[in-house]
């Protein structure tokens, strides 16, 4: 398969390097196509970088779905939290969370602290 790849500058670029994966993605490493589709890969990953960021999710958020997962209610909350009132307080975004909850949130629930943590 010959191909030029150039840099990724508009949506035009972008689908047509798209397409040019998928034509390459059974390619075998160290052979000229994998090392073409290697080079794809890294231009799309820094076009979707720049142009379709992914953000970490709201703190409340991210506490809400580890709930939903575990099965958690908002009173199985309240050790982390200090209190049902805190529970409530946080998730109804009155109050914003300690470092003491973050880290309990964290510890206890293993929830990222990348998502809550807001800059």
């Amino acid at each position: 398969m010959k191909m030029q790849i150039t840099p990724i500058k508009t949506k035009k670029d972008y689908e047509q390097a798209l397409e040019a994966i998928d034509k390459l993605w059974d390619a075998k490493p160290n052979t000229k196509e994998g090392d073409m589709l290697d080079v794809l890969a890294t231009l799309v990953e820094a076009y979707e970088q720049t142009h379709y960021p992914i953000f970490p999710p709201d703190p409340v958020e991210a506490i809400m779905f580890r709930m939903d997962q575990l099965g958690l209610k908002k009173g199985d909350l309240a050790k982390f939290f200090g209190g049902a009132n805190r529970v409530s307080e946080v998730l109804h975004r009155k109050r914003k969370l300690t470092l003491k909850m973050i880290k309990t949130l964290h510890d206890q629930l293993k929830i990222p602290y990348e998502s809550l943590i807001t800059v």
